[in-house]
């Protein structure tokens, strides 16, 4: 078994507090395990993916009563109808991108000096979009137009490179076309729904030789600490940058990628 109970323990944390904030979750998962060596077979390199489930379900738990609104709205009220169609027009262009590039993103992309330089890229690009005077539009993300919702999710491909971040590049999306910190944040989790849910899908498809009872118990582990960190941060995360914005996460990343490629020049 190559990943035991406390590298699960501890990839379950990382999965679960950075999913969510725009500090690039694969990439932090990245870095962990080519420096700590968490990752050295198959199964561990796909068990990155594997424990969003986790952190999915933390997000769908707490946003349960509103979807469940949502859905039974759809079938009478346009407005619900209409956000429906938005967040699905939003996650058509990853989902067919996604599909076609699989083999390139994971043997090209999920390296780690592109994960440290798209860090630190990422992090001078919020504390840009931070500093920016932007006259927001909407206040509400289930208010976008439906051509800004296909320009969000025109611009969340741009995270299948490992360190730019699924949550980040959808909020500096919604914020360049128009809306204010608070709903270009709340978007980026109605976004994740389905961006995360298909991606855990597709792995587990592509990663299904790799199960037998050891590792489905580790999975199990990793799952249940990505879950339990994941709710605490999106119960948390939309107060917090409506407050002070996003200069934490900016330089949090600048850091990390900088010294993740100190280490890398010097052989680590």
């Amino acid at each position: 078994m190559t990943l035991d109970v406390i590298k699960a323990i501890f990839l379950g944390i990382v999965e679960g507090l950075t999913e969510f904030i725009p500090v690039s979750s694969t990439g932090h998962l990245l870095l962990v395990e080519h420096f700590f060596g968490f990752a050295d077979d198959d199964f561990g390199k796909a068990f990155a993916v594997l424990i969003q489930l986790g952190a999915i379900l933390a997000l769908l738990s707490i946003y349960f009563a509103r979807l469940w609104r949502l859905f039974l709205g759809m079938f009478a009220n346009r407005d619900d109808r209409r956000f429906v169609i938005g967040v699905l027009v939003a996650f058509l262009p990853a989902m067919i991108i996604g599909a076609l590039a699989y083999g390139v993103i994971k043997s090209v992309l999920f390296n780690v000096w592109i994960v440290c330089t798209m860090l630190i890229v990422g992090g001078f690009v919020l504390l840009w979009i931070d500093r920016l005077d932007l006259k927001p539009r909407y206040h509400d993300a289930t208010k976008f137009s439906l051509p800004m919702y296909l320009g969000i999710g025109v611009i969340q491909c741009l995270s299948m490179v490992p360190g730019v971040s699924r949550s980040g590049a959808t909020i500096v999306g919604a914020m360049l076309f128009g809306a204010d910190k608070r709903a270009a944040t709340e978007f980026s989790f109605w976004l994740a729904m389905p961006t995360m849910v298909g991606a855990f899908a597709f792995e587990a498809y592509k990663s299904k030789a790799q199960f037998d009872g050891g590792n489905t118990v580790i999975i199990a582990i990793g799952f249940a600490v990505s879950f339990v960190c994941g709710w605490y941060v999106v119960k948390t995360l939309l107060g917090y940058v409506a407050r002070h914005g996003f200069a934490l996460f900016a330089w949090w990343r600048i850091v990390v990628g900088a010294l993740g490629l100190l280490a890398l020049m010097l052989g680590h």
